[in-house]
C-alpha cells in the first residue's frame, strides 16, 4: 500500500512526524511500520505533549518501591507487604459504547496491577457526565455503571469507592477513570522488561480479534458530533477470562520462570513488546503467524494493533517454556511462544516467514516526539473569575436552599450507582461506599488501607493551579478523616486538545498546583495517566485532574466514618471558615453561576488540620469525622446526621463573623473537618489541636431528635429541617432524575 498524505493523516501523524520517521529509518516505512509508529507516538502512549510537565512531580519517598514508568506504582506498607495501585482513563470508548468502554477500562487497570505480582483487593472509579437534563446522560450513566459492575463483580474484586460529577461541559465527552489497589509481597514484585538474549517471548490469555484496532490513536483525537463512527475501535471484554488470567498469573508468580511481564493494554501487542524491550535495553522479535487469533484472515497489521482484552505478554527463562504452558493450559487459556529476546535493540516483526517490519526500539520509546506546546491564559479567564457578590441576592428561605443543594446531582447520594457494585466480596471491606473514604483490612494483620478519588472540576476551570492543589488536599483530608496517613497518589489528568494553547496552560497550571500540594503534604506521585483531546466540536471539558490516593491505618480499630454516633456528643470544627462563594455548588445550583475564584488553600493550615484530626482519631477521642466540601458547613453536618444505623439530629450555633449568611452556611472554605466527641474529651482535643497548630471550636451538639437546627449565636434560626426529609431528598433524587431522562 502506498503511503500517501491521506494515509498518514488517517494514522494520526503530522507531516513533520512522518518526515522524522523517514529520517530515523533511512527509508519510508511500510504500512505495518507506519501503524506501529502511529500507536506508539499517539498521545495516549507517548505522552508527547505532557511529558515535559510531568517531570515536575515529586516521585520519590522513603517508602516508594516503584514510581512512574512501570505498569503501576508500589509503596512499602511494612510487614513484608507493599501496596500497588494506579488509575487509568477509558473516556472515549465509554462515550461511544458505555458498557464495554467502562468494563474494559476496569479490566485494563486490573491487569496493570496484577501484572506487578499483586492480587487486586479493591476498585474505585471517578466518573463525569453531562448535565442531568441532557438526553444522553442517563443512557451513559446506566451503561457505564453496568459495565463497571459487570466486570468488577465477575472478577471478585470489590468496588469500594469513587466519585460522580455532572456538568454540561461533559455533554459531548464523559470521563471514566478506573483505579485498582492490590497487595503484593515486597520481595515478589514483577516488572515489564525483556532481558536475557534468547529468552522466549510468550503470549498468554485470550485470542486476538479485530476489536480495538487503533484504540490508542482514537483516544488521542477529538470527537466530531456523535462519535459513533468510532465504535469498531472499542474493545470487548470477558471478565471470566480475565479471572482465569489473574489466577494463572498469580500461580506463575510463585515460580522462578518469569523474567518480565506486561499487560497488552493500549496499542496491544505493539506497546507491550516495545516497552518491555525498551526497559530491558534489548531487542525483541515477534512472529505474528504464531499469535492465537479468533478471526480468520487477520493481517500482521491487525494482529499488532489489536487491543483485544485479557491478554498478557511475558518473557520467561529459557527452558521453562513448557512449565509456563502447563500453568496456563490448566486455567484453559491460550499460551504460545511467539518470539524471542534478541540483541540489537530493534523490534522485528515476522509474517509469512519474512521480515515484515524492523524498527529501532528507541525510535518508538525514548526518541518519540516530545513537544513543548504553546501555552496562553485564556482570554475568557478574567470574565469567569469576575464575581460581584452584590449581584447575588441573599436567599429568603435557607431551608429551601439546603433542600435544593442536598438533592442536586453533585451532592446527592450516588447509592443508585454504587449499589450495583459488589463492595463486600473477599469480606475485607470495613467502610463501604458513602463515607469520606473506603477502608479495607489486610487479612491476617491489624493494618488497614483507606482509599479515595477526588477532584472538583469547577475549581479547576476557574483556577487550574488552585483546583489541582485542592484535589490533592481534599483526597488527603478524606483519608485523614478516615484515620489514615496518606502514602502516595496516582492521577488521571483529563483535559482538552493540547494543540490549543489555553488547554496547555490549564494543564501546566494544574500540574504545578498538584506538585505544590504534594511537596507541602509529603505525598509522592507514583504513577498515573494523561487523557487529552477530551473535547467535541471545539468544546473542551473542564480541566479534570482526578487524584487517587491510598493511606495506611496502623491499627484498623482506629478507622473512622463520617456519621455522628450518639446524642449529646459535642460537634467541633477543626479548621476555620473563610470568605467567598466562588466555584461553589451553592452559587451554581441556586444562582446558576459558575464564576469567581475557588476557595483559597493554605497548605500549612491544611497540614495542621489533618495532623490534628489523625492524632485525635488515634487517641480514640474522635467518634466521627467528615470533610467539609461541596455545599459547605450546612451540607456536611446534614450528611453527618445520616447514620445508616439510625438518623440523628444536630443543633449548631454559628457565628458568621462578618460573612454573608450564605457564605457561612454554604461556602466551601478549605481545610475544615467536622468531628464529634464526648464532652469529657474536649480538653484533650483542644490540646491536640494547639500542639498541631490547628484552630478548633465547638459549634454544636448531636441530638437524638432527627432535626437539623442552625442558629446564629442563639439569636435566630437560619435552618430548621427534619433530617428524614433531608435524607429522602439526598438519597433518592439522583435515581429520580436519571429515570426521568430515560
Amino acid at each position: 500500500m502506498k503511503i500517501t498524505d491521506a494515509v498518514i493523516k488517517e494514522h494520526g501523524l503530522a507531516k513533520g512526524e512522518f518526515s522524522r520517521i523517514v529520517d530515523m529509518l533511512g527509508r519510508e516505512p511500510n504500512l505495518l511500520e507506519l501503524g506501529i509508529f502511529s500507536v506508539m507516538w499517539s498521545e495516549h502512549c507517548s505522552y508527547k505533549s505532557s511529558r515535559v510537565h510531568l517531570r515536575n512531580f515529586p516521585t520519590k519517598g522513603p517508602a516508594v518501591l516503584q514510581g512512574p514508568g512501570e505498569n503501576a506504582g508500589v509503596v512499602d506498607i511494612g510487614g513484608g507487604l507493599a501496596v500497588v495501585f494506579k488509575m487509568e482513563s477509558h473516556n472515549h470508548p465509554s462515550f461511544i459504547e458505555p458498557y464495554q468502554g467502562a468494563a474494559t477500562g476496569v479490566g485494563g487497570i486490573l491487569r496493570d496491577v496484577f501484572t506487578m505480582g499483586a492480587r487486586p483487593v479493591a476498585n474505585l472509579n471517578s466518573l463525569r457526565f453531562g448535565s442531568l437534563d441532557n438526553p444522553k446522560t442517563a443512557f451513559l450513566v446506566q451503561g457505564v455503571a453496568a459495565g463497571i459492575a459487570g466486570y468488577g463483580n465477575c472478577m471478585g474484586v470489590p468496588t469500594v469507592g469513587g466519585e460522580v460529577y455532572f456538568n454540561d461541559c461533559y455533554n459531548g465527552n464523559c470521563l471514566v477513570n478506573a483505579m485498582t489497589v492490590g497487595i503484593v509481597k515486597k520481595d515478589r514484585i514483577f516488572k515489564g522488561n525483556a532481558s536475557g538474549i534468547g529468552n522466549p517471548v510468550i503470549y498468554v490469555g485470550s485470542k486476538t480479534g479485530r476489536d480495538g484496532i487503533h484504540g490508542a490513536t482514537m483516544a488521542s483525537d477529538v470527537f466530531g458530533e456523535g462519535g459513533e463512527e468510532r465504535r469498531p475501535t472499542v474493545q470487548v471484554g470477558d471478565p471470566f477470562a480475565e479471572k482465569l488470567l489473574l489466577e494463572a498469573c498469580l500461580e506463575l508468580f510463585k515460580t522462578d520462570y518469569v523474567v518480565g511481564i506486561q499487560d497488552m493494554g493500549a496499542a496491544g501487542l505493539t506497546s507491550s513488546s516495545v516497552e518491555m524491550a525498551g526497559r530491558g535495553g534489548t531487542g525483541i522479535e515477534i512472529d505474528v503467524d504464531l499469535v492465537p487469533r479468533r478471526e480468520d484472515g487477520m493481517s500482521g497489521y491487525e494482529v499488532m494493533l489489536s487491543e483485544s482484552q485479557e491478554r498478557m505478554l511475558l518473557v520467561a527463562r529459557k527452558g521453562a517454556e513448557e512449565d509456563v504452558a502447563k500453568i496456563f493450559r490448566k486455567w484453559d487459556l491460550d499460551v504460545q511462544v511467539i518470539g524471542r529476546v534478541i540483541d540489537g535493540k530493534k523490534v522485528r516483526i515476522l509474517e509469512g516467514g519474512k521480515l515484515a517490519a524492523e524498527i529501532p526500539v528507541a525510535a518508538l520509546t525514548d526518541d518519540a516526539p516530545v513537544y513543548e506546546r504553546p501555552m496562553q491564559r485564556p482570554d475568557w479567564q478574567d470574565g469567569v473569575n469576575s464575581l460581584n457578590m452584590k449581584d447575588v441576592p441573599l436567599p429568603r428561605d435557607y431551608n429551601d436552599v439546603l433542600l435544593k443543594l442536598i438533592s442536586s446531582g453533585n451532592i446527592a447520594s450516588k447509592e443508585f450507582i454504587y449499589t450495583q457494585y459488589d463492595h463486600m466480596v473477599r469480606t475485607d471491606t470495613v467502610v463501604c461506599p458513602g463515607s469520606d473514604a473506603a477502608v479495607i483490612r489486610l487479612k491476617g494483620t491489624d493494618t488497614g488501607l483507606a482509599m479515595t478519588v477526588d477532584c472538583n472540576p469547577t475549581y479547576c476551570f476557574l483556577d487550574p493551579f488552585t483546583g489541582g492543589a485542592i484535589a490533592v488536599a481534599e483526597a488527603a483530608r478524606n483519608l485523614a478523616a478516615s484515620g489514615a496517613r496518606p502514602l502516595a497518589l496516582t492521577d488521571c489528568l483529563n483535559f482538552g486538545s493540547p494543540e490549543r494553547p489555553e488547554v496547555m496552560w490549564q494543564f501546566k497550571e494544574a500540574v504545578m498546583g498538584i506538585r505544590e500540594a504534594c511537596l507541602e503534604l509529603g505525598i509522592p506521585v507514583i504513577g498515573g495517566n494523561v487523557s487529552l483531546y477530551n473535547e467535541t466540536s471545539g468544546k473542551a471539558i473542564h480541566p479534570t485532574p482526578a487524584i487517587g490516593m491510598v493511606g495506611l491505618i496502623d491499627d484498623i480499630k482506629h478507622h473512622q466514618t463520617q456519621w455522628f454516633k450518639e446524642a449529646k456528643d459535642v460537634i467541633y470544627l477543626i479548621g476555620t471558615g473563610g470568605e467567598g462563594l466562588g466555584g461553589s455548588e451553592y452559587l451554581k445550583t441556586i444562582h446558576g453561576l459558575e464564576k469567581g475564584l475557588p476557595p483559597r488553600l493554605d497548605l500549612k493550615r491544611e497540614k495542621s488540620v489533618q495532623e490534628a484530626c489523625l492524632t485525635a482519631i488515634k487517641a480514640g477521642i474522635i467518634r466521627s469525622a467528615h470533610d467539609v466540601s461541596e455545599g459547605g458547613l450546612a451540607v456536611a453536618v446534614a450528611e453527618a446526621c445520616f447514620n445508616p444505623d439510625g438518623l440523628l439530629g444536630a443543633e449548631l450555633d454559628v457565628d458568621i463573623q462578618g460573612l454573608r449568611i450564605d457564605e457561612a452556611l454554604f461556602g466551601e472554605a478549605q481545610s475544615r473537618i467536622i468531628v464529634s466527641l464526648r464532652m469529657g474529651d474536649i480538653a484533650r482535643l483542644r490540646d491536640i489541636c494547639v500542639k498541631a497548630g490547628a484552630p478548633a471550636k465547638a459549634i454544636g451538639a448531636v441530638t437524638s431528635t432527627p432535626c437539623l437546627r442552625v442558629w446564629n449565636l442563639r439569636k435566630w434560626k437560619f435552618i430548621e429541617m427534619d433530617v428524614e426529609r433531608l435524607k429522602d431528598a439526598w438519597s433518592g433524587s439522583l435515581e429520580r432524575m436519571l429515570h426521568a431522562g430515560l
